[in-house]
């Protein structure tokens, strides 16, 4: 992982770790897509066609790269792609996001776009370096293939997706194995909480981390 990667991780961590210290007693509410738990690889779809929620593979493909850029992972640090961001933003696209359809639709078609201009090849096929370079030049409106959305919007909405994908509740279809949570040592929606558990800056260790559905079950 380079330092750029590292430094990037450490904004999406360190943003996750203070939302989680507010959210002690109280479970974090994301998008209501429909619950999942199975995965939708774009590398085992035809080109083209639609995967198991809204995304075809071809976009999938490419915001998978986008989001594991964003937060890259590597041998034993989940990133982006390990904790399933890409079922959680197809999940939602479908249902409680389905309003920007359209949105990521025409976004990612002008990611493309922009990476065909500049260098004769799709997002996908990109080295990790030139994508990064892409990244950069969306966040400093550097990307004329966009109009609708703007560089900027498209970034910054897909890096929202991405952080809600990794760090909220695993029912919503990403946070894949509770991979955010035990980044930031958040215990998910524990029924109880001592007063030290309240008082404590610390991260939560005692296990085991509980879930929505776990919850469910539980009552």
């Amino acid at each position: 992982m380079t330092e750029h990667d590292e430094s990037r991780r450490a904004f999406l961590v360190g943003t996750a770790a203070a939302a989680a210290g507010l959210a002690q007693t109280a479970q974090a509410q994301p998008a209501q897509a429909q619950p999942a738990t199975a995965q939708h690889p774009a590398e085992h779809a035809p080109a083209g066609t639609r995967l198991g929620a809204f995304l075809n593979a071809d976009d999938s493909a490419a915001l998978e790269a986008f989001v594991e850029r964003l937060m890259p992972g590597e041998p034993g640090i989940p990133g982006a792609r390990d904790a399933g961001v890409l079922n959680y933003i197809d999940l939602a696209l479908a249902g409680a996001y389905a309003d920007m359809q359209d949105f990521y639709r025409r976004g990612l078609a002008a990611l493309d776009e922009h990476c065909a201009k500049t260098y004769a090849r799709s997002f996908v096929a990109l080295a990790p370096a030139e994508q990064d370079a892409v990244i950069t030049a969306l966040t400093q409106g550097k990307a004329p293939s966009f109009t609708w959305p703007t560089p900027q919007a498209f970034f910054n909405t897909v890096r929202t997706h991405t952080m809600e994908g990794i760090f909220a509740d695993p029912v919503y279809g990403g946070n894949k194995d509770f991979a955010g949570w035990r980044m930031v040592g958040f215990p998910g929606a524990q029924p109880a909480f001592t007063e030290a558990d309240m008082a404590s800056q610390d991260a939560f260790t005692r296990g085991p981390i509980l879930g929505l559905q776990a919850q469910a079950r539980r009552t």
